[in-house]
């Protein structure tokens, strides 16, 4: 081992503060070099004279009122500073408080309020139905509920007539019908909102409805019972 390695392990050498796995191999062989090298040995001399000349320094004791210095120091700084120094500090540590407060909530609020939008937009579809604002040629319905609709009035039987200047019976407010449909398009059963409600006017509509046709009302694309409300300016019954 050379001089320059052995000089510069001479004080984990003397104070034994190795603890890598070579520890032994390593004093043996330093111990084997200062036998044979004088220079080293007596720097081996110095190193320990130093360690006896530290161990005789006197220790410096704190004073025992250092901890009380301190905090009174520490208040007096803190009650030093002005009133925008104070502001600052506590702005800055409102907004950490507040920022690891609604963080996790940010995510989970815009997908609530996402899913709140949605719903309701749905909801609104198959609560009201389709208005048209413009009649357009062979338009298709894209809301998601189209109501029942009349497709074609019978004319059966032919003693039923609403002509407007060929009467027998004037209405004020004509006559109003409200037609459940079912599913297949069929008049299944109507009731008579206002106007008159006799069983020849009864036995007559009940001929003629049930010959018409009806478009169902579709949900969702798939047909349903639904409502369709006729309205008749003036009729004309004949026995």
């Amino acid at each position: 081992m050379k001089c320059a390695t052995v000089r510069k392990n001479l004080a984990g050498y003397l104070d034994d503060a190795w603890i890598d796995e070579e520890r032994v191999s390593k004093r043996a062989a330093i111990s084997e070099h200062l036998e044979l090298c004088s220079g080293c040995r007596e720097e081996l001399q110095r190193f320990r004279k130093l360690a006896v000349l530290l161990s005789r320094v006197p220790k410096n004791v704190p004073p025992a009122d250092l901890a009380v210095r301190i905090k009174v120091a520490a208040a007096q700084a803190q009650q030093s500073q002005d009133w925008a120094a104070r502001w600052r500090n506590f702005r800055d540590h409102a907004g950490i408080v507040l920022e690891n407060v609604f963080r996790p909530l940010t995510v989970p609020a815009t997908g609530g309020f996402l899913s709140a939008m949605l719903i309701f937009i749905l909801a609104l579809q198959m609560i009201l139905p389709g208005i048209t604002v413009r009649a357009v040629e062979n338009d298709v319905p894209i809301n998601l509920t189209r109501p029942a609709e009349l497709v074609s009035l019978s004319d059966y039987p032919e003693s039923w007539a609403p002509e407007k200047h060929d009467t027998e019976l004037s209405l004020p407010h004509g006559l109003l019908l409200d037609v459940t449909v079912d599913a297949q398009g069929h008049m299944t059963d109507y009731q008579i909102l206002s106007g008159p409600n006799s069983l020849e006017l009864r036995r007559q509509l009940d001929q003629m409805l049930l010959f018409s046709r009806f478009s169902p009302m579709l949900y969702f694309g798939r047909p349903t019972v639904g409502h369709v409300v006729l309205s008749f300016s003036a009729v004309r019954v004949r026995g």
